[in-house]
């Protein structure tokens, strides 16, 4: 899959079948691997911060433009750039009295958008799922 954002460029799949992804990623083995990659998806469980990752991915943007993007207070936009920042999903670059945020690891994007896929072809699952409410 090629896909293309104006500021990243992703060129390459993964197959999930090869025994380095396996080994390296899928079957983490330290004491709490499993639960480091839960809190790695807890991080990415909010819509909100979801819609500020996937508007990063476009090109680094001021705490002030993302809350025009999301429409949400300041103070609450900060927040989710907060954690999003402290989780390692996005970087933070200090001109002045500005703050830009973006996306620094291309895998973020390759994230987001293999997520969309998954859940675009599991759509009528997903709707159909009792046991994971939704974001309020």
């Amino acid at each position: 899959m090629v896909a293309s954002y104006p500021f990243i460029r992703i060129h390459r799949t993964i197959d999930v079948r090869s025994a380095a992804v396996r080994r390296s990623a899928l079957l983490p083995t330290e004491p709490n691997g499993v639960e480091m990659v839960a809190k790695f998806f807890r991080a990415l469980s909010d819509p909100v911060r979801l819609r500020l990752l996937e508007f990063l991915l476009h090109d680094e943007h001021t705490v002030t433009e993302c809350v025009t993007h999301v429409g949400l207070s300041q103070g609450r936009v900060s927040t989710h750039l907060g954690c999003l920042a402290d989780c390692g999903y996005v970087e933070v670059r200090r001109e002045g009295r500005f703050a830009y945020y973006r996306v620094g690891d291309p895998r973020v994007a390759e994230l987001v958008l293999l997520a969309r896929s998954l859940a675009a072809d599991n759509a009528t699952a997903l709707a159909a799922c009792m046991r994971i409410t939704p974001a309020p």
